[in-house]
């Protein structure tokens, strides 16, 4: 059994699962239309958000705990938030800043400032483009947008890569990794090409439990069952990113949409089924026509990052270290109704089924199963009042190594 082969992440990798939370930022000539999609015939004259403050959007991003930003460059509309040379489609051809702004810098600019990493969505499909259609000139097209936004805004933690209406498509992936190859070698690769991290497969920002690190294939987009035929030499190592936006069922900013907004008690259950089975979150917030986070909007996800940091900075007990038995051990008895496991990740996932026991009256008794323990698991479990709990490695592959075992009393948002 020790002589089996575990896939490994990067460093890069690892470092990106440590950041846990992301904030997905959609905005665009769609924030000026009502409208989810466009066919890529709007006026660039409708993009003009008058107080735009990318400061504002990355600040509000820090302040509640998220770790890294991530904004739609250009969506299938083809309308670009940088002064790009391939089109006239873009900010330079609208009203704001009298055609002089660009977006994807303020952003990345606002990120350096606050510490924030930064990252950019570029659709590959492209509704507004004439020589979509020609494959080989498309090619040349995007790879030459890839490569402005790779060399001009500083460091990117990643690069996500959109399928949705790019089904059947075939676009020249092996020269535009190796364009992030060259000029951002420790981005996060999403989904397409050759990826260092997978869609989990849904937009509602939840993922199955086991959610493994290793995964050979991927759905391509909500909008087909299609996987992803990715390049030879991806990664056996593949994280998966939970995608989901803060008002239900739109990624941009509608009026009168507040009605949409999710309550925090769904925001956090988001959270258990996200991070808390291993994978990053990344949530969705819009800055509304004004060029700014709505005030509801902002106060949720404040309010969300400060209930995480309730609920999980304090540990009643934390403790880790190797083997098949590891026994965390209160100064006190005390109630618990949550518990943390880590593996050492950058030595694989090792761990296939474990058992959490809780010595209460006297006696060892079950209170909970596993299999997969990964980057991070959180359970929720019945309120008991113990002074010692245990961790039994039932089934696993080399050494198990646990990098954290640790539980908590969560008072709920009902109590």
């Amino acid at each position: 059994m020790n002589k089996v082969k575990l896939a490994l992440p990067t460093e890069s990798q690892i470092a990106w699962q440590n950041l846990d939370l992301g904030i997905f930022c959609h905005f665009g000539i769609n924030t000026f239309c009502n409208q989810e999609w466009g066919d890529g015939n709007d006026s660039p004259q409708l993009f003009n958000p008058m107080e735009l403050d990318a400061r504002q959007w990355v600040k509000l991003a820090k302040d509640a705990g998220f770790k890294y930003f991530i904004l739609t460059a250009k969506h299938h509309d083809g309308f670009c938030l940088w002064p790009t040379e391939t089109t006239e489609y873009s900010v330079k051809s609208s009203p704001w800043k009298d055609g002089k702004g660009d977006v994807v810098r303020e952003c990345a600019d606002a990120c350096r400032e606050e510490g924030m990493h930064f990252g950019i969505y570029l659709s590959p499909w492209d509704r507004h483009e004439p020589c979509y259609h020609d494959k080989e000139a498309y090619d040349d097209f995007y790879c030459q947008q890839l490569t402005e936004l790779m060399t001009q805004y500083g460091q990117m933690i990643e690069v996500w890569f959109d399928g949705a209406g790019s089904e059947g498509r075939v676009y020249n992936w092996e020269r535009m990794i190796e364009i992030i190859k060259t000029y951002q070698p420790n981005a996060m690769i999403f989904n397409m090409g050759q990826p260092t991290i997978r869609w989990v497969g849904n937009e509602e920002g939840v993922a199955p439990y086991p959610c493994w690190n290793t995964n050979s294939a991927a759905k391509i987009s909500m909008f087909s069952n299609e996987t992803v035929d990715w390049l030879p030499e991806t990664p056996e190592w593949l994280p998966a990113e939970c995608d989901v936006p803060i008002r239900k069922l739109q990624w941009f900013w509608h009026p009168n949409s507040e009605i949409n907004l999710r309550s925090l008690d769904e925001l956090m259950n988001i959270y258990y089924h996200s991070v808390g089975h291993g994978t990053n979150l990344l949530l969705n917030i819009s800055p509304d026509n004004r060029g700014l986070i709505p005030k509801p909007d902002a106060e949720r996800l404040i309010e969300f990052g400060n209930e995480i940091r309730r609920r999980f900075s304090s540990p009643l007990g934390r403790t880790s270290g190797c083997g098949r038995e590891l026994l965390l051990t209160l100064e006190k008895e005390t109630s618990i109704n949550h518990i943390v496991l880590m593996e050492e990740i950058r030595f694989g996932e090792r761990v296939r089924e474990f058992e959490l026991e809780a010595f209460v009256d006297n006696e060892w008794i079950s209170i909970a199963l596993g299999t997969a323990m990964g980057h991070r698991y959180i359970l929720q479990i019945p309120k008991i009042k113990s002074s010692k709990l245990r961790l039994k490695i039932k089934e696993s592959v080399k050494n198990p190594i646990v990098k954290e075992f640790s539980c908590y009393y969560v008072e709920t948002l009902e109590e």
